[in-house]
């Protein structure tokens, strides 16, 4: 699936650029919020409480898993698995953070805590996928 439209990077490797740009995006919301200084953007009173707070909360989340997920996704293709199999359950981690952020910044923790554990089985399937060559 490499090919000239793909910058010769296969779809699951695309998936990493994206989980970044979740990490960082979320944090957008909060600088939307009224009382955002960008000359001050980490002071820790602007991240106190409600939606800056949240969305804080998902951006550091965020980054906590990216190390896991990329060294899923490069191991898993360095040891042969499927491709097919990695950009599915990739793109299945995409979703569920995704919807980790949606229900973190929406204050649903019980269905964050759910689609935080549904995205971390999706990384651990990565991690598995060369044990089934």
């Amino acid at each position: 699936m490499h090919g000239p439209l793909m910058g010769g990077l296969a779809p699951a490797e695309w998936s990493i650029l994206a989980a970044v740009l979740l990490a960082y995006g979320v944090l957008g919301v909060a600088k939307r919020q009224k009382g955002f200084d960008n000359a001050n953007p980490r002071d820790p009173a602007f991240y106190k409480s409600g939606l800056p707070a949240r969305a804080q909360g998902a951006h550091i989340n965020s980054l906590e898993g990216l190390p896991f997920f990329i060294g899923a996704i490069i191991l898993a293709e360095m040891h042969g698995a499927s491709a097919p199999y990695i950009t599915l359950l990739a793109w299945g981690y995409i979703a569920a953070r995704i919807a980790y952020i949606w229900a973190y910044l929406g204050n649903r923790p019980g269905l964050r805590s759910a689609v935080w554990g549904m995205g971390l089985l999706f990384n651990i399937g990565i991690f598995c996928l060369p044990l089934f060559v």
